[in-house]
């Protein structure tokens, strides 16, 4: 555990720098360092703690997060104006660390709704779902119809419009659709739905009466404005189906269920400089101990692991398993060059502000949200997600991107961290967001679903933050609200990923 004396937060022994834990004054001595700040040095920011010749690595987590510039010197603040990105041998070692899971003898619980194909549900919600932007409208309005008006059902956590932006002015087949029509399907069989319906126009790219077919979606309600004349009777069917769908949703119960049945999205937005030191670890802690006792976690965020890759395939169950990572690596480093864009272009100036120089530094802080377990699977965007155990689902960067292709895949719960302060929610699975230093929790605090800065302040150690989070898991899947659930957040951040132009 961290002393709350201490300055500065020093990560391995062999680094090259340390992190200020508060804003350093320049000409401050650091003790332990033995090193006096040449400058002044912000919060979650690094310095220097020997000399870096220029050309050499920097080293932090005992990896390269990046390579001076220029000469730095002791004491000097290190970011962007001397650190910068360059190539270097990765050595993938698949399977070198893969370790065996203890699994514990008796799970842990939740409370959860169990559907008749025995999947197991955290929220129970009525789903309209839109095969295209031309019928998000009437999705809407569907939905708005039962806004405040569900009293009489009270096991039904509400009926919620998932609309996008796409489904048209793209090709009617080939991967674009496919993805699309992937993720829609994740979303209408998820089981925190208890039914959905699908709503189109009737002339769009993305047929509906195809979606269907090809993702073999069965039993599925849909239906298309024009083949219902228009809106208004579009909007009318509707609430009419939605209407005979409520006292059966209504009758189902919370009942005890094994912890295993909890699948989680991992995801970080707004990090900063503390991501990698205490929000991310304490949700890998969290991580390691919802393996153990049988259930699923997915880390994503391709663009944001480049660079760390190495430290996953060596817990790759299998070479197989650990060169389906390498090759989404090299597909992502293709789709960029491609695009006219580099892995690079993060972090953000967000991340920046917070401390955070390369995508090195970031890929590694981002990997600890995955804990220390086997890397089990490795899946495409919005594929159903069978695992059990630590996976990884390729995706975008970008958080309800990513976050979209997890709950397809069957994330009943999103865990997000969070340095700078973001404000996401999600819909049908709940999020919890963690703050990654007490600051940021007061601030925001009500949007902030844990502080992990106590293991910044050094009142609690990482394990101890993760296995107060793990109990807060528990006590939101079984019903407890997430502060986003709280405001409202959820609909708005449905985002299927977009590939391709359009046309």
């Amino acid at each position: 555990m961290l002393q709350a004396a201490d300055l500065t937060i020093r990560l391995h022994p062999q680094d090259d720098v340390v992190i200020a834990r508060l804003e350093i004054a320049s000409g401050t001595l650091l003790a332990r360092e033995n090193v006096r700040a040449a400058a002044l040095i912000p919060a979650g920011h690094k310095i220097a703690v020997r000399p870096i010749a220029k050309g050499k690595p920097a080293h932090r987590y005992n990896q390269i997060i990046g390579f001076a510039t220029r000469d730095i010197a002791a004491g000097e603040h290190v970011h962007v104006h001397n650190l910068a990105m360059g190539d270097f041998e990765k050595d993938y070692a698949f399977t070198l660390g893969k370790t065996e899971t203890e699994y514990v003898k008796t799970p842990a619980t939740f409370q959860g709704f169990i559907r008749p194909d025995g999947r197991v549900a955290t929220r129970n919600y009525i789903g309209i779902l839109t095969s295209v932007n031309c019928s998000a409208t009437v999705a809407r309005m569907i939905a708005r119809h039962f806004e405040n008006n569900l009293s009489e059902y009270p096991n039904v956590d509400g009926v919620v419009a998932l609309t996008h932006k796409t489904g048209c002015g793209m090709a009617s087949e080939g991967e674009a659709t496919d993805l699309l029509r992937r993720t829609i399907a994740g979303y209408a069989r998820h089981p925190n739905f208890f039914s959905s319906q699908l709503v189109g126009l009737g002339c769009e790219a993305n047929q509906v009466s195809v979606l269907i077919a090809s993702q073999k979606l069965k039993n599925q309600s849909a239906f298309t404005i024009q083949e219902k004349g228009g809106t208004r009777k579009a909007v009318e069917t509707g609430i009419a189906r939605v209407k005979e769908m409520l006292p059966e949703a209504n009758k189902v119960k919370r009942v005890t269920v094994p912890a295993s049945h909890l699948t989680l999205g991992l995801q970080c937005g707004g990090s900063d400089g503390y991501s990698g030191i205490s929000a991310n670890p304490a949700l890998g802690a969290a991580v390691d101990l919802l393996v153990r006792h049988g259930g699923t976690a997915i880390l994503s965020e391709t663009p944001e692991i480049y660079g760390a890759e190495h430290l996953l395939t060596r817990r790759a169950v299998s070479k197989e398993v650990g060169e389906k990572l390498i090759a989404r690596i090299r597909w992502w480093e293709d789709y960029t060059r491609r695009n006219g864009n580099e892995m690079n272009n993060n972090p953000s100036p967000g991340n920046k502000a917070g401390g955070l120089t390369t995508i090195l530094e970031k890929s590694l802080g981002a990997v600890a949200k995955g804990g220390t377990t086997n890397l089990v699977e490795v899946y495409e965007y919005a594929q159903p997600v069978t695992a059990k155990g630590f996976v990884y689902m390729d995706t975008p960067g970008y958080d309800p991107v990513s976050a979209t292709g997890q709950v397809a895949g069957g994330a009943n719960m999103i865990c997000f961290t969070t340095g700078r302060g973001s404000a996401y929610g999600c819909k049908p699975s709940p999020s919890l967001k963690l703050a990654t230093n007490t600051p940021l929790f007061q601030r925001q605090e009500d949007d902030m679903d844990i502080n992990c800065g106590t293991v910044i302040d050094g009142t609690e150690s990482i394990q101890q933050v993760g296995e107060r989070f793990f109990q807060l898991i528990l006590e939101t899947a079984s019903g407890r609200k997430s502060k986003s659930e709280e405001l409202g957040y959820g609909e708005d951040e449905f985002a299927p990923w977009t590939l391709g132009a359009t046309m």
